[in-house]
């Protein structure tokens, strides 16, 4: 499991992103890139990371199902991921 500050910090970072897209995207069509600077860093969209949003490791993420390897093997053999069956032939 990553660490409180680091799974806080990354939800932080989604908050700003979601705050600043539309002004970044008008300022970037208007060409006013000094504006953009202003802007604070981790309102960009680039500095997101994917995590797994039960344990929040930064590795192996699915994004299909939004968790990682670990995480959705641990749950497809516990029957908790509707349709995933081990393979078997």
């Amino acid at each position: 499991m990553a660490k409180k500050s680091i799974i806080a910090r990354e939800a932080k970072r989604q908050r700003l992103v979601a705050k600043y897209a539309d002004l970044r995207k008008k300022l970037k069509d208007a060409g006013d890139y000094e504006a953009l600077d202003k802007l604070p860093r981790n309102g960009s969209a680039v500095r997101l990371h994917n995590r797994c949003r039960l344990t929040g490791r930064p590795k192996g993420y699915m994004r299909r199902f939004g968790l990682n390897r670990v995480t959705f093997r641990k749950m497809a053999l516990e029957g908790k991921i509707p349709g995933i069956t081990k393979a078997s032939w």
